[in-house]
């Protein structure tokens, strides 16, 4: 709270400093918001029920009350900040970032006064070393939801995201409820109520086992504290965030099938079988939604068009997972940036290869593909995720990418789906140009960064004199087995230090695809996409 109220009163003091800044600067913001496409979220309202439809605003309202938490978490106390910028694009800049650090563009910070983002965000006091944490002896100090704060004596203690959250959690509760009491869904009902539940303890097993025990929900909503990619100390902490999704039960039949074919290929992993021994639930499904409210951690730098959850290793080895494809958001993406990277970086005959069939197959069998592998260590040091630290998430996202392309492959050769591989693979690099554009400071970009200095290592692809790149077919697959092989090594070693130094090696941009993706940024092509979203945009108000 000092330190808070500190920088407070410096944003504050600094003001005229940051208002000329701001002056300076006006084109500057102004562009940078204008690098991000506008996108209207909406779904065929006419397909709901009535209880559906009273349902969603209820769903929204609930989910809102995730952004203010999830501020907290990243920053503290925004409305400061805020209140601290007189300029409009720079004030719309930072709701966007959720803070003062611009997160597609490795959380540079923006605002003149405001240092480096802290690597733990809010989570930990700032003054706070790796060596003080580690050797505090505190119950629960690696635990997913909770804070680490100072008493009065400078002694750390931990704070439970449920109660230092505790009005606003119970205001949300009460709104899932209420979406409970309108729930023909015997299954969703159950989750409703059992999530409500769990956002007021902080234990949300059992609510996890309720989500993925429901099948035939129309409706669905993911709420809590769920990724650990902001604390980028540790990535311990989850932070909070939401969705709210209507499901397309077309689409969603089509994919069903796919994750039954989860044990079979855990069995046919390119890599030594002391690291495949773990079978992967396969209770867990495919849905294809449209999302119609993102919030939270969801909503903050780029926007997820896939998820892949629940997290929690235990649930996911008796039960599985479920995969959810944004389908309305995945497409807003593919037209609005992918088809036009290509179009300036990609070879010209093999432009033709980029489809957005493709690009849903590619994001759905990363998802799926999050299951495969390995979740505890061969060698006893606990999860892969405690062993691995803070790079525990670059590394999972990583894998989930290879691998998902690896099982593209297979199930290509064994004829259960149609295309051509050159499509998959085409797409997939394309695919990496436009994530790399959110650059490398986070689980996702460095993840993007490791692939794209393998792929390039081993000639998986080349740069033309035109400045173009060509995707060299014969060389991919072989790639892909050697870094599927690597990963999956490495998470099942728990090996932290080769981690560290394949991510210091590997997960940057260079100078050369730096000025490649420039060429993108003087072509107007968008980095990425923001929301028109709520009730009165879905027409339910």
């Amino acid at each position: 709270m000092i330190a808070a109220a500190v920088l407070v009163i410096f944003l504050f003091s600094c003001n005229n400093n940051t208002e000329k800044d701001n002056s300076n600067n006006n084109e500057t913001m102004e562009q940078r918001v204008n690098e991000l496409a506008t996108f209207k979220l909406t779904t065929d309202i006419s397909k709901l029920t009535e209880e559906e439809k009273q349902m969603i605003p209820l769903l929204i309202d609930a989910a809102k009350i995730m952004d203010p938490l999830f501020a907290y978490q990243t920053y503290g106390d925004l409305d400061s900040l805020f209140n601290a910028i007189n300029d409009p694009a720079t004030k719309r800049f930072a709701e966007i970032n959720y803070g003062p650090w611009d997160r597609l563009k490795d959380d540079a910070p923006f605002i003149e006064g405001v240092g480096p983002k802290p690597a733990g965000a809010n989570f930990y006091p700032h003054d706070m070393s790796k060596v003080e944490f580690e050797e505090a002896n505190l119950e629960g100090k690696t635990g997913l939801y909770n804070f680490i704060r100072r008493d009065t004596g400078g002694k750390l203690y931990t704070l439970p995201y449920h109660e230092k959250f505790k009005e606003q959690l119970e205001v949300a509760a009460g709104k899932l409820r209420e979406a409970a009491a309108l729930a023909k869904d015997p299954g969703l009902k159950n989750y409703l109520n059992l999530r409500a539940d769990a956002i007021l303890n902080d234990d949300y097993q059992k609510s996890d086992f309720a989500w993925l025990d429901m099948k035939n929900n129309g409706l669905d909503i993911v709420i809590g504290p769920i990724e650990t990619y902001e604390d980028q100390l540790f990535g311990y902490k989850a932070s909070y965030e939401a969705y709210v999704l209507v499901k397309d039960k077309e689409w969603s039949q089509r994919l069903a099938k796919y994750a039954s074919f989860l044990p079979e290929l855990q069995d046919s992993l390119p890599v030594d079988k002391t690291y495949k021994t773990e079978r992967p639930g396969s209770d867990g499904d495919l849905n294809a939604y449209d999302v119609v409210y993102y919030a939270g951690s969801a909503n903050a730098g780029g926007k997820t068009i896939a998820i892949n959850l629940p997290n929690d290793e235990e649930v996911q080895l008796k039960k599985g997972t479920r995969r959810l494809q944004l389908k309305n958001a995945m497409q807003a993406k593919f037209d609005k940036i992918m088809v036009p990277i290509a179009e300036v970086l990609i070879t010209p005959e093999q432009r033709d290869h980029v489809k957005f069939d493709a690009f849903f197959a590619n994001t759905m069998f990363h998802e799926v593909a999050h299951g495969l592998g390995i979740k505890n260590t061969i060698n006893n040091k606990g999860t892969v995720r405690k062993a691995l630290k803070e790079h525990a998430s670059a590394l999972e996202e990583g894998k989930a990418d290879i691998l998902g392309l690896y099982m593209v492959e297979q199930l290509l050769d064994k004829g259960e789906m149609e295309g051509d591989i050159k499509d998959y693979y085409t797409t997939f690099i394309a695919g990496i140009f436009r994530s790399v554009r959110f650059g490398a400071g986070d689980a996702h970009g460095i993840a993007n960064m490791i692939r794209f200095n393998f792929f390039e290592d081993h000639k998986a692809f080349e740069r033309l004199a035109d400045g173009t790149y060509k995707v060299n077919y014969e060389n991919m697959k072989a790639a892909i087995d050697s870094l599927s092989n690597l990963i999956l090594t490495l998470q099942g070693d728990g090996d932290y230090d080769a981690v560290a130094k394949l991510v210091k090696e590997k997960g940057k941009i260079g100078a050369q695809l730096q000025k490649d993706l420039d060429r993108l940024k003087e072509a107007k092509i968008p980095v990425d996409v923001i929301f028109e979203q709520g009730s009165e945009v879905l027409g339910l108000k």
